[in-house]
């Protein structure tokens, strides 16, 4: 009774079962290692009873030798009592479909004499698994690898756009600078009042405006102030009130006021309430 439910229970497992001596001598099979080699036709009887089990391994062909005398030799340790147990997974591939089983040898607990139970777990799903998980990881890595390029590439062409910008907006105050304003500053010499001066002032209005938007940096105002200026326009940052102003710079309160106001006209804030401190301060963030 205990025999056959014994049998029933090895019978029952998925696992290829095999219990050998200390030979290695098979004694006993389930039947799903049975099925196994009636299917991929081993050439002896399928339940492989009283052959010796590490001799076949030892024989293995040069397509899954290795394997099999890794095998050979894990069992063997096991049966001198080197290990406890040993296990190890490995390729087991048919003309038809590439497998790959779960080995584990161990000692039968209790057993006199020596007995050792191999089994062989089929793992192909699982190993399928691994490989297509491999493979997505592979190539997500990829796409990661050419979104950054990608990016990369945005970032040289944003920065030599800004570049681009930098030095175009240095050439057009440039040109204010030493191209117009020189001739302007000419005119207002020859010029002093009538329609003439009027349309002077409309001009350097205009001019105003179209470099009101691009007067984001320190260096493009300065682009168009004159060395005074510039001086004013730094004490101003630093809250110097006109007075001071002059005191410092040996002036009088008139021309540092004149100055003021060709500050606010230069930089478009004539025609605004904006203040000229909070304007000049926001040039440097």
């Amino acid at each position: 009774m205990t025999i056959n439910y014994a049998e029933t229970i090895l019978n029952s497992l998925s696992a290829h079962i095999a219990i050998i001596d200390e030979n290695g001598i098979i004694i006993e099979t389930n039947r799903a290692w049975q099925e196994f080699a009636r299917l991929n036709e081993i050439g002896v009887r399928p339940d492989m009873v009283n052959i010796n089990y590490l001799d076949i391994c030892d024989m293995a062909g040069d397509g899954e030798g290795q394997a099999a005398r890794s095998v050979a030799k894990g069992i063997r340790r096991v049966i001198n009592g080197d290990v406890d147990e040993f296990v190890m997974d490995y390729p087991c591939h048919s003309p038809g479909e590439k497998r790959w089983f779960y080995m584990r040898a161990i000692r039968a607990a209790g057993s006199d004499p020596l007995r050792v139970v191999i089994s062989h777990e089929n793992i192909t799903s699982l190993k399928l698994a691994e490989q297509q998980l491999k493979e997505r990881e592979q190539e997500l890595e990829q796409k990661s690898i050419h979104l950054e390029e990608a990016n990369a590439a945005l970032r040289a062409i944003l920065r030599q756009r800004d570049e681009d910008a930098k030095q175009m907006e240095t050439t057009f105050f440039q040109n204010i600078k030493f191209t117009v304003l020189p001739y302007l500053d000419q005119l207002r010499e020859a010029v002093s009042k009538g329609p003439e001066k009027e349309l002077l002032e409309l001009i350097e209005l205009e001019l105003n405006h179209i470099a009101s938007p691009f007067l984001r940096r320190v260096s493009n105002v300065e682009a168009i102030l004159t060395p005074q200026e510039i001086k004013i326009a730094s004490l101003i940052k630093q809250d110097k009130s006109s007075k001071q102003m002059a005191d410092l710079l040996n002036l009088s309160l008139t021309t540092v006021n004149f100055h003021r106001r060709n500050l606010r006209k230069k930089l478009g804030l004539t025609h605004n309430a904006t203040n000229l401190n909070i304007f000049l301060k926001s040039l440097s963030q």
